[in-house]
């Protein structure tokens, strides 16, 4: 409602969410992403199952149960998946344009349903792309623990990345 009582339609400025530009990563700087991400019998299993992944650990109750871990473990597939996911919104929601590769994942210890998981990134490197002048290359280093602070995974993520408009024109600038 504007304050001529109601005849001027009201201007609303929209704001589109969004990840940040290359230009606008900091290498260095540690990004903390919320909200967490609490793990169900559900995730674990329809995971598993999309996926073709048929391993007794993740779905055999019974078998799970004479293992070391006395239960079943959620698909390490999905952690590294929710591990890059809940960067997303944070960092690369509309702004990336590919992901490059994945090098030195880790799963130091198991995630089990139940299991909140919280994540963070920290910039390993920028750098602008040689061959793409209006985007820059990202080194993620994504680390995610359990509810106790525990790490559950670790990986390195690259990813080509969208510059902000008008300031990639050239390849050599510096940021």
């Amino acid at each position: 409602m504007s304050d001529d009582g109601g005849t001027a339609p009201r201007i609303v400025q929209r704001i589109v969410q969004r990840g940040l530009y290359f230009e606008e990563l900091i290498e260095g700087a540690v990004y903390v992403h919320a909200p967490g991400r609490t793990v169900t019998e559900a995730d674990n299993v329809l995971f598993t199952t999309l996926t073709m992944n048929t391993q007794s650990l993740h779905l055999d109750a019974a078998w799970a149960a004479e293992t070391e871990f006395g239960e079943r473990l959620v698909n390490s597939m999905f952690t590294l998946s929710t591990l890059v996911g809940l960067s997303v919104a944070q960092l690369t929601q509309g702004t990336i344009v590919a992901n490059l590769g994945f090098r030195d994942v880790r799963f130091p210890a198991p995630v089990r349903v139940g299991d909140t998981l919280r994540a963070e990134t920290r910039i390993a490197s920028t750098r602008p792309s040689r061959s793409r002048p209006d985007q820059g290359i990202v080194e993620f280093a994504h680390t995610m623990r359990n509810q106790v602070g525990v790490v559950v995974a670790e990986a390195m993520r690259s990813a080509l990345m969208q510059r902000k408009p008008g300031t990639g024109s050239d390849p050599e600038r510096s940021r």
